[in-house]
């Protein structure tokens, strides 16, 4: 998975934070190997580190999320690290840790959080688990969207303006935009630009 920065709902991220002061990564909806959404406050340090050494694929968090939905302690005897990252995670402050996974395998949502001072206990665990959940029901896409819905977003992912697009599909402006609303109602994106990189995320346009 790659390492990157995301905005989310503020009260949630900010327990997130409270839970997982060491940062934590979660991402949402990972398909062809590619998260549709990406939260993530590890120290950049660690960051730059992971991407530098290509840690993607052999990420322990990674490999077990991919096999196993639940939760599970780094410290975990069955967590196996056979490149030895978490070692090098420690020596960033990631001491000691929690994956979570959910969802099926074609979309599959993993994250991880940590701490520097001592294990997760089994409450905050539950409570982080139970938030990913929350956040991968939320963000769920629809298996397709509406044939109105596909033919508005590939004329502004082509670059068509409002009016043209509405002219090139013999309606109305007004019901270019409403479909443009509910296409992006539909992909829980709040903007028009969001909701053309989800669909092409996900291979709808």
């Amino acid at each position: 998975m790659q390492l990157s920065v995301s905005s989310g709902s503020d009260d949630e991220l900010e327990e997130l934070r409270i839970l997982a002061p060491a940062g934590y990564f979660i991402g949402l909806h990972i398909r062809f190997a590619s998260p549709l959404m990406i939260y993530q406050t590890y120290d950049l340090r660690w960051v730059e580190h992971y991407t530098a050494n290509a840690y993607a694929l052999r990420d322990p968090a990674t490999i077990w999320g991919m096999a196993n939905t639940g939760v599970i302690r780094w410290s975990d005897p069955s967590f196996a690290d056979p490149h030895r990252i978490l070692p090098e995670a420690a020596t960033f402050g990631l001491q000691y840790g929690v994956t979570v996974a959910c969802g099926p395998s074609s979309s599959r949502s993993i994250a991880g959080f940590s701490r520097s001072d001592r294990e997760f206990e089994v409450n905050e665990i539950r409570l982080v688990q139970a938030c990913v959940e929350r956040m991968h029901a939320r963000f769920a896409l629809p298996a397709s969207l509406t044939q109105a819905q596909l033919e508005a977003l590939r004329c502004l992912a082509r670059g068509d303006r409002h009016s043209d697009a509405a002219t090139r599909l013999g309606i109305s402006e007004s019901a270019f935009k409403a479909r443009i609303v509910s296409a992006r109602e539909r992909l829980s994106a709040r903007t028009t630009a969001e909701a053309i990189r989800r669909a092409r995320d996900h291979r709808l346009i």
